[in-house]
């Protein structure tokens, strides 16, 4: 992803729309760790909550699979669970972390089909991301989005453009002075001249975001 990455900014700076927020915000962060498993438990558990409440109940829900010695271990410390500790997990046990019914049944169902290969995650990275979108949305509660943000923070794909996230959304409209929010074609068309760096512009435009909402 370095030398990616590299291409993309420099591509990027050639564009009068996005040199000025490399300027700004420096080179992006698109690192979220390389276990495919964790990774996808953890973009189920931040879906529809907030970034703060979903980190307290990702720490608890590994917090379940630690060893009990009466020593809470360090958050740095603690080892994620394995598919099978998880398939091996009391429902009710996942709810008391902060889970609700219908997350703790997804993240379930993700363990089953990783365990019993229904999800051939040691292939992952040789597929094409069109064919891993159609791979991973078998699970239930992993769409599109879900595997975009995969794709991006833990395969590291350069070129993925997430058109159903509100905050790229949001971010087109402002960088492109757009009256309305722009659908999936509209954005697409304007991605054009960048669209092989769209991993790296994406950031950028969460951060457009970002902003119009602190100005709130």
């Amino acid at each position: 992803m370095k030398n990616d990455l590299s291409d993309s900014l420099r591509a990027l700076r050639r564009d009068k729309r996005f040199a000025p927020l490399i300027k700004k915000h420096g080179a992006p962060d698109l690192k979220r760790g390389k276990n495919p498993f964790s990774a996808l438990v953890r973009s189920i558990i931040h879906q529809q909550v907030s970034g703060a409440a979903a980190e307290t109940i990702h720490t608890r829900f590994v917090g379940l699979f630690q060893p009990t010695d009466n020593v809470r271990p360090r958050r740095s410390n603690m080892r994620f669970p394995t598919p099978e500790m998880v398939r091996a997990m009391p429902l009710g046990k996942m709810r008391g972390a902060g889970l609700s019914a219908q997350k703790a049944s997804y993240i379930k169902d993700l363990a089953e089909k990783f365990s019993d290969g229904t999800i051939r995650h040691r292939s992952l990275r040789r597929m094409e991301s069109s064919d891993i979108i159609e791979h991973l949305t078998q699970v239930k509660g992993i769409g599109v989005w879900t595997v975009h943000m995969f794709l991006i923070f833990t395969l590291k794909r350069p070129d993925v453009l997430p058109t159903g996230d509100l905050g790229i959304r949001k971010g087109f409209q402002i960088l492109y002075r757009l009256k309305t929010l722009p659908d999936h074609s509209q954005m697409e068309r304007l991605a054009v001249p960048w669209r092989a760096h769209a991993s790296t512009a994406s950031w950028y435009l969460w951060r457009v975001a970002d902003e119009a909402k602190q100005k709130v």
